[in-house]
């Protein structure tokens, strides 16, 4: 059994990690309602984006004058897997949770022959599938805070992967984050954003189900979707970004509420445990006491 000193050592230092542990609560908590606001209010836009892209995707007829973007390279044997997790941990199962979605998809396609590349926004991210894929990285960035990063850091990010989609580093695109439900549920998502994604169905599926009108562009589809492709891009990737800041501030208050509640416990039990280790030693010094006044 424990000495009563390392007891009491120990239940001191659990309190103090109690004391932590509820403090990045109440911050978690804070940055929460921030990042949850910036979240929602970005949906709307990214996803009407997305499906305008769509519909005029569907629209078009794919001829060599049209945008890479969206004629693609014409193949689909190397797949980027642009992963997007955080920097920072004490997160419960946020960082893992997306990397373990990427993981399996590589696995499925590698295992049909493709070669899968990976483009890590998110140290954590990287951290995870380093250890499956030690060859497979071709760029990692460190964005630091996800709540501080803006519009200009994920066009940067489009840009660079633009870039390499010319260059003919990689045919397909797949975009990995977490959606944001609620404190208790964040969403694994899987999103390709290069070339863009034309539904089944054609352009009624793009539609949501819509009546479609009947419209005349100008100018025409694809001068518009050379525009809008390399902005939709840029769109996504900030959208998974504020995305993954109100995952991360959501999985880190609930895993330091747990954390704490954890450390409550913890106390608990050791406070119980030191309170018999000492009534046992007063209780043997009692009996020394008695044995030798007795003995005298």
């Amino acid at each position: 059994m424990a000495s009563l000193k390392a007891l009491k050592i120990r239940i001191g230092s659990v309190k103090s990690t109690q004391k932590i542990t509820k403090a990045m609560k109440m911050v978690a908590a804070a940055k929460l309602r921030r990042a949850q606001e910036a979240a929602e209010a970005g949906r709307p836009y990214a996803q009407r984006l997305e499906s305008v892209v769509a519909s005029l995707a569907s629209k078009v007829t794919v001829s060599e004058s049209s945008p890479k973007l969206l004629a693609g390279t014409g193949k689909d044997q190397v797949h980027l897997f642009v992963v997007a997790t955080s920097d920072k941990g004490l997160a419960g199962a946020f960082n893992t949770n997306i990397a373990r979605l990427a993981r399996r998809r590589a696995q499925e396609l590698i295992a049909e022959g493709k070669t899968v590349k990976f483009y890590t926004i998110g140290r954590k991210g990287r951290a995870v599938l380093n250890r499956l894929f030690p060859k497979s990285f071709v760029h990692g960035i460190e964005p630091g805070d996800l709540g501080k990063l803006g519009f200009a850091d994920a066009r940067a990010y489009a840009d660079d992967l633009i870039a390499r989609f010319e260059a003919g580093e990689f045919d397909v695109a797949h975009l990995f984050y977490s959606n944001f439900k609620s404190v208790l549920t964040q969403e694994p998502t899987e999103q390709q954003i290069i070339p863009v994604a034309v539904p089944q169905g054609g352009a009624e599926t793009a539609s949501s189900g819509a009546v479609t009108a009947a419209v005349t562009y100008e100018p025409d589809e694809e001068s518009i979707l050379a525009d809008l492709l390399p902005r939709n891009v840029a769109i996504q990737l900030y959208r998974a970004i504020r995305e993954n800041a109100a995952s991360e501030q959501g999985s880190k208050m609930t895993a330091m509420d747990n954390a704490t509640r954890n450390a409550g416990d913890l106390i608990k039990r050791l406070s119980i445990q030191y309170n018999r280790a000492r009534q046992a030693a007063i209780t043997t010094e009692l009996v020394e006491i008695i044995s030798g006044a007795e003995a005298l």
